[in-house]
């Protein structure tokens, strides 16, 4: 360990000017122990000697109020020389030279935790990290992170910020650097939409696995961001002037608001899709009617269908082998992800009730197992009795691939499975839906909003909307009510009509 003091000295000078210093008699009391109202603690710490060998000047600093104060900040700088393995005594110089840096710049020492980071990334000590390595140190040292918090965190550097910016020194990195990541998002954005009409299957197969970032989410990419950069900037005062992150101009993320669709709103999106389609097969053979279904534009991002629309869809995909998954994202709500990650020990059919508790997320083509989004989202759903036929249904026929495939079953445990067991990709069940949805003859919406029927059917029962914010999953009361509530033409027209008989006679 580092050779070093604590002392007591003043400011008095003798008869002919002569700093005191330590010698000072006033410094102690009669009794011979330390006055209080006297001087100031300081503290000496040798420091290893330059690569020539040459003595360093030793660490001095003072003007602490007590002993304990400046043996604190003793201990703090020999805990940082004592970072680097035994015998590494060049780690050791580079400390010593960024604590006496450090000293001078700042006033005062640099913080261990970062410096023994950076001495085990083996990263230059007085050099400011690049963007992609401060955002995994940051990532790294984040706790108490819900898993799915995590994976979002993760996935934002891994895809947008390592690519684009992750050379970048943090020191140095500007509101450009950062808008570059968003034009990048726009041009791939655009790549995904040119592929989908299917003229090159090729093109279609770069997009496997990728959907468009919408503003919702571009702004949940730039927190991430954010937040990384303002926790180095408290790490490292005056390093940065502003968050560069901060000043990026971005479309605002507002929650789309979902629209139904009404004969007026299929018919002309029809003809767009007739349109699109011919002139589609007039310039390729090769055309996907399925992927000029889903790409045709919508009224809105978020569509539902009405009753008698979802009652054609589930006739149907009565016969498929997932109908009872898409039942129970249409009649109880459950997210694509809960639906793909329910397991058979989750739902007691005797008792009616399922349980909501894992889930199976996307992210790019990857899938990742995990909790579900929010505390809410973990809960108890009661089944109808037509639910619980459905399921055990569902069951029966699932028991029969189990027999079929014999000793090339999975025994994954899911409800909803490949024919030999194992779980579901989220973008399989995705794109089943869109074939079903498409032969139907009906108008497309996202998979994602067939649960939006759940949330309308059961607000047109005039169920209370408390019970179904916690049937949907929702952490408030309020995204429910302002998503829900007036989506369905006959909801909405009961409320005029209930609101125009408090006025009779008018």
């Amino acid at each position: 360990m580092a050779a070093g003091t604590t002392y007591k000295q003043c400011g008095c000078r003798d008869e002919v000017g002569k700093r005191l210093g330590q010698r000072c008699p006033r410094l102690r009391r009669g009794d011979g122990a330390w006055s209080h109202g006297h001087g100031r603690w300081y503290y000496q710490l040798e420091l290893p000697p330059y690569p020539d060998g040459t003595r360093r000047s030793p660490l001095r600093r003072g003007g602490f109020a007590s002993q304990k104060d400046a043996q604190r900040e003793l201990d703090q700088a020999r805990e940082l020389l004592a970072i680097p393995l035994e015998g590494d005594q060049d780690a050791r110089r580079r400390i010593a030279d960024l604590i006496t840096r450090c000293v001078k710049t700042d006033g005062s020492l640099p913080d261990s935790a970062v410096v023994r980071r950076l001495a085990r990334t083996g990263r230059e000590l007085d050099q400011p990290p690049t963007v992609g390595e401060w955002l995994q140190e940051w990532l790294a040292a984040a706790k108490n992170l819900r898993a799915g918090t995590l994976r979002s965190y993760s996935s934002h550097i891994r895809l947008y910020y390592q690519p684009h910016i992750g050379h970048v020194r943090i020191d140095r990195l500007r509101v450009a650097d950062v808008a570059s990541v968003f034009d990048a998002i726009d041009e791939t954005n655009a790549a995904i939409t040119e592929s989908r009409p299917g003229i090159e299957p090729g093109r279609r197969a770069s997009a496997k696995g990728r959907r468009v970032v919408g503003p919702a989410t571009k702004q949940r990419i730039r927190a991430t961001l954010r937040s990384a950069i303002t926790t180095y900037m408290k790490q490292h005062p005056g390093a940065l002037d502003i968050n560069p992150a901060g000043l990026v101009d971005l479309p605002a993320g507002r929650r789309p608001r979902p629209l139904v669709w009404t004969a007026e709103r299929s018919r002309a999106w029809r003809h767009d899709f007739d349109t699109r389609l011919a002139a589609g097969r007039t310039n390729s053979r090769l055309v996907d009617p399925v992927a000029v279904y889903v790409a045709t534009p919508r009224p809105s991002p978020v569509m539902v269908w009405t009753p008698a629309q979802t009652a054609e869809f589930l006739r149907h995909a009565r016969g498929h082998r997932l109908y009872a998954l898409y039942y129970l994202i249409a009649f109880r709500g459950l997210r694509r992800g809960e639906a793909c990650g329910l397991r058979r020990a989750d739902t007691d059919l005797d008792s009616a009730v399922t349980s909501v508790c894992w889930q199976i997320v996307q992210l790019g083509w990857e899938t990742s197992h995990g909790a579900p989004k929010s505390d809410a989202g973990e809960r108890h759903i009661v089944l109808d009795a037509r639910t619980v036929g459905v399921l055990r249904t569902h069951r029966r026929g699932q028991d029969a691939e189990r027999g079929a495939a014999g000793d090339r079953w999975a025994g994954s445990g899911f409800e909803f499975t490949t024919e030999t067991g194992e779980p579901l990709h989220p973008a399989s069940v995705t794109g089943q839906f869109e074939q079903l949805a498409y032969h139907a003859g009906l108008p497309p919406i996202r998979l994602h909003d067939l649960r939006h029927f759940a949330a309308t059917l059961h607000l047109a029962a005039g169920v209370d909307i408390k019970i179904v914010q916690d049937l949907l999953g929702h952490s408030s009361r309020a995204i429910t009510s302002d998503t829900y509530t007036t989506v369905l033409p006959d909801v909405a027209r009961a409320a005029a009509e209930a609101a125009a008989a408090l006025m009779p006679g008018i």
